[in-house]
């Protein structure tokens, strides 16, 4: 597929939150990592608000542990010490594949659409283990990016068949994506196929829900954006546009 990158992920924990978990103030994860998470990685690889990422498959490369840790989380409005529970996934390791299409709800970007370019800069972004901190859901459980075949090596669940995880979170519908002035929230229902699934698209999701109302964020350039132009000539020097 075109614009494509390939890559792993890992980290000690992992911990991709239930939201129905989340009213009681403890967090258990889901048992796999969602769209929404995968791709907020991708965009801490690369991300310009000129390309939307796509991520296409994602393959579970160790097998699905969890373990419960005792957590003294922050309390802002009560000085009384409280302990929560939280349930992590253990030694998570993911191989994804993703790409991105330009956002054409983007037309005030138009000028800054070099596909060559800004695949160029993500192939390169990925090697060099991505131009952000990398998160496997939450902030405490940090993660580390490399290049790599997708589908190479041994997979924990190689020949293990399908498995079923019912209806979870699958992302966002973000306002500068959709063309529309709202924050939607997507679920699907997944399946792994021999440690494999693979993503249905956004707009595939027939579970859509609305949250808030919300507007696209205005950029505007040598004030927060930079054109691919520009990062290109700093990242390869004396190469021949293209």
């Amino acid at each position: 597929m075109r614009n494509q990158i390939e890559f792993v992920v890992h980290g000690k924990y992992g911990l991709f939150t239930d939201p129905i978990t989340k009213i009681g103030g403890e967090k258990f994860t889901y048992q796999i990592p969602t769209y929404q998470a995968l791709k907020g990685i991708v965009e801490s690889i690369y991300w310009k608000p000129t390309l939307i990422w796509y991520i296409d498959e994602v393959r579970v490369m160790n097998a699905i542990q969890t373990e419960v840790k005792g957590l003294r989380p922050t309390k802002y409005h009560d000085s009384k010490n409280d302990l929560a529970y939280y349930t992590y996934l253990r030694k998570p390791v993911y191989q994804v594949r993703a790409h991105f299409e330009f956002n054409e709800h983007r037309e005030d970007l138009t000028y800054d659409r070099n596909e060559n370019k800004h695949h160029n800069i993500a192939k390169r972004s990925v090697k060099r283990g991505g131009r952000r901190d990398i998160f496997l859901g939450n902030r405490e459980c940090q993660g580390y990016v490399e290049a790599c075949a997708f589908g190479s090596g041994e997979s924990f669940y190689d020949t293990y068949g399908e498995i079923g995880f019912g209806p979870m979170f699958h992302g966002f519908n973000y306002p500068d994506e959709t063309g529309k002035n709202e924050l939607e929230a997507r679920i699907w229902t997944p399946v792994m196929k021999n440690g494999i699934i693979h993503f249905d698209r956004p707009e595939d999701c027939m579970l859509v829900k609305p949250i808030k109302e919300k507007e696209a964020k205005i950029f505007v350039p040598g004030e927060n954006f930079k054109s691919v132009e520009e990062e290109y000539s700093e990242i390869f020097p004396g190469e021949v546009k293209k």
